[in-house]
């Protein structure tokens, strides 16, 4: 059997060995690659596209109850629709179909069920119904559900969402019908990402509708929230990852000396993509495109073996639903080319982590972005309207927004120069933070014609698109005409940060409707009080906007002069869930009740728990199995050496000073390993706040502490000894 060192060896030469896959691109009869308008979302079917197959009244029902937001309620209709999907689905070779969802795992979920059935004759026949499309009852027993029920009951209910599009899941060997669906108790409490997101979609088209009706904008029908959602992540060989169980169990590096060169030299960002990763890239779009995925952009990210995939902007609850497809399609596209798709924040140290910058944006139904700056004085109030909700929302729920974004993966990499701090701002650049102060002090601007607006209200013409420099250390930053949420973690889903920032919006919003609403009726200059709300917001949501850097320490300081939310960790940033003002947000928009919320701090309580013990027991098994014998293996190999080199030449002082250092170096880790164990235990008892204090403030330390010697070791440790794949291996492929 080999050893550990010979696995590692062997890994090396299988990643050496490993050589650009041949992607088969789709092609005509005449052997003509196609464009990718010819194959773009051919295993995706939407309810327009199920309209066409209807009769025109069905199908005007169809899209109106699409518009509408509503389900199927009429089981005539359904089984009409139902009988289109199954066609389709027949005519592609599907055999079977699943109602796809979003538990509060961070994952997705599918039960696969067969068109097989019987009919009264007793012969089989190929069967989909319209209560099989609406309803499926997976077994809920397993799923998290943070106490809204007992494990022995087990019933639960996925039903259809209408608004993002049926697709198809291409196998090795078959294809999968997916219906995407809320996950919902037997009580009918959310158990899942989508319906609050749904739900918080909703609110704020009904908060955005009533601003713009006030704002004398009655064409407009529906406002959509939209995201482009930008995904980072890491490929590493699948030989390397096969042989460090810290990657394979934890998703990062519990151990690893930092290689002499990293990202230093920033060669690797927007660098020449390496030719097995081009290979890979261009299979995973080929799947989107298949899904009527709009990946857009690829490139090389800051870290060595660290890249980046992004899509167009779509509606959010659809963006949501597709990037968390993105993240199955890297992973399954990567096993084919022999790598392993890494979506951890934070696979190894020292290097850039991996976050997921979601670009948020709000938008009419006739196609206007309500966060662009217009050309017309109309437009600019309307875009200062809602940008001062904007900033009104993340100003209250300063709180919330960092809650939101917050797991045991983020923390190791939040407030590291590659990410923002704990601290939730907004950066809107130089020019439009001087339109807002001139607002706030209701001034008229100097050099009016630079910045395009003067405060004479009629006179206010144009408001260009700011040229300021991003601001790479904001966490929520304007960009010309959306906000970037930068925070968000590579591995966590979309929905849940959406949904807290919508309602955050919408509750602004419905606030300044309703005093707006009041003073327009007792007025007749309607822009002068526009004005002078905006002015109110402005001044009220001052405190949560920075220009400088968020990194700095005098930042930290000053954020809490201002009332903003400091909450370092995990554990810290949870408390915002019980804040009243967070509470009240979700009950008074009817997106969480208080069992729902309570239910979802203690999932991901738990899961914060959960991970940390994991990494915990994780780090005990490489120091024991793998690392501390190794070490000990050298040592013996060099005593010997030592006692040969003596027999000949009368002196060893080389190998005994290295001796006497390794044994000194593994007497420490052995102390260090003790440490944790203790830990580990002590972690154990008690109720979960005083768990999760000791996990935080004695295991997390003590994992740190032991990885600090483990990487002493490793850089002194003969190469043919050390059993893992190192990160000069991993991060510089061939």
């Amino acid at each position: 059997m080999p050893n550990a060192s010979q696995n590692r060896s062997q890994a090396v030469r299988d990643s050496i060995s490993h050589k650009p896959k041949k992607m088969q691109v789709p092609m005509d009869d005449l052997g003509r690659v196609l464009p990718v308008t010819d194959y773009f979302g051919v295993n995706r079917l939407s309810a327009a596209d199920i309209a066409k197959e209807l009769e025109r009244e069905d199908a005007d029902k169809l899209l109106d109850l699409t518009a509408q937001g509503k389900g199927l309620m009429d089981k005539d209709f359904a089984d009409k629709v139902a009988k289109v999907v199954r066609s389709w689905a027949i005519e592609r070779g599907i055999t079977h179909y699943s109602h796809w969802f979003q538990p509060m795992t961070g994952a997705t979920a599918e039960k696969h069920d067969a068109f097989l059935s019987f009919n009264e004759k007793g012969e089989t026949v190929e069967t989909f119904t319209g209560s099989q499309l609406l309803q499926s009852e997976p077994d809920a027993s397993s799923f998290p559900s943070g106490g809204m029920r007992a494990t022995f009951e087990a019933r639960g209910y996925t039903a259809w969402d209408l608004s993002s599009p049926i697709f198809i899941m291409e196998g090795t060997n078959g294809k999968t019908l997916c219906v995407p669906s809320v996950f919902v108790s037997y009580h009918g409490n959310s158990q899942d990402e989508k319906l609050p997101l749904l739900r918080s979609v909703r609110i704020i088209n009904e908060a955005a509708l009533k601003a713009l009706h006030l704002l004398g904008e009655s064409n407009v029908k529906c406002v959509k929230v939209t995201l482009g959602a930008e995904q980072e992540y890491f490929l590493v060989d699948r030989s390397y990852f096969s042989i460090r169980p810290d990657l394979m169990m934890t998703g990062r590096t519990l151990v690893g000396s930092r290689p002499p060169k990293g990202q230093e030299l920033e060669d690797h960002y927007f660098g020449a993509i390496p030719a097995r990763v081009t290979a890979f890239m261009q299979e995973v779009e080929l799947e989107l495109y298949k899904l009527g995925i709009p990946a857009k952009t690829r490139h090389n990210e800051v870290a060595p073996n660290q890249f980046e995939i992004a899509a167009i902007f779509e509606d959010v609850n659809v963006a949501v639903d597709h990037n968390q497809l993105i993240m199955e399609t890297l992973k399954i596209v990567a096993d084919r080319h022999n790598f392993k798709a890494l979506l951890h924040e934070k696979p190894f140290a020292g290097v850039n982590g991996s976050g997921k910058h979601n670009n948020w944006a709000i938008a009419t139904d006739t196609r206007e972005n309500l966060l662009e700056p217009g050309a017309t004085p109309q437009q600019n109030l309307r875009f200062l309207y809602f940008l001062s909700a904007v900033l009104k929302g993340v100003h209250r729920h300063n709180g919330l927004m960092r809650a939101s974004i917050a797991n045991l993966g983020n923390d190791h990499r939040l407030g590291g120069n590659e990410a923002p701090p704990a601290v939730v701002s907004t950066f809107l650049g130089a020019e439009l933070t001087e339109v807002l102060d001139k607002i706030k002090s209701g001034e008229k601007m100097e050099n009016a014609e630079k910045a395009m607006i003067d405060f004479g209200i009629s006179q206010i013409a144009q408001i260009r698109q700011d040229k300021t420099d991003r601001n790479r250390t904001s966490p929520f930053a304007f960009t010309g005409n959306k906000f970037e949420y930068r925070a968000v973690g590579s591995s966590a889903s979309c929905a849940w940060p959406m949904t807290c920032l919508n309602a955050a919006v919408a509750e602004a919003l419905t606030e300044m409707n309703t005093e707006l609403e009041k003073r327009f009726a007792d007025t007749n200059d309607k822009e002068q009080v526009l004005l002078e709300l905006i002015r109110e917001t402005v001044v009220e949501s001052a405190p949560v906007c920075f220009e400088g850097d968020n990194y700095s320490e005098k930042w930290l300081a000053e954020a809490e002069k201002r009332g903003l939310d400091h909450l370092r960790g995990t554990p810290q940033a949870l408390a915002a869930y019980h804040y009243k003002n967070t509470v009240d947000l979700f009950k008074g928009q009817r997106i969480l009740n208080e069992e729902e919320m309570e239910a979802r701090f203690n999932v991901f309580y738990e899961r914060y728990i959960k991970k940390i013990e994991i990494e915990a027991e994780a780090m005990l098994m490489l120091l024991d199995v793998y690392i501390q014998p190794s070490v000990s293996s050298y040592i013996g190999a060099l005593a010997q050496q030592a006692a040969a080199s003596k027999a000949v030449t009368g002196s060893a002082d080389f190998q005994e000073s290295q001796v006497k250092k390794l044994q000194t170096l593994l007497d420490q880790l052995h102390k260090k390993r003790l440490q944790l164990e203790s830990a580990i235990k002590a972690a154990s008892k008690g109720n979960e706040k005083n768990r999760v204090k000791i996990l935080g403030e004695k295991v997390l330390p003590a994992i740190e502490s032991a990885r600090e010697i483990s990487d002493k070791l490793e850089c002194i440790v003969g190469d043919s000894y050390w059993p893992l794949p190192k990160y000069r291996e991993m991060l510089f492929m061939n």
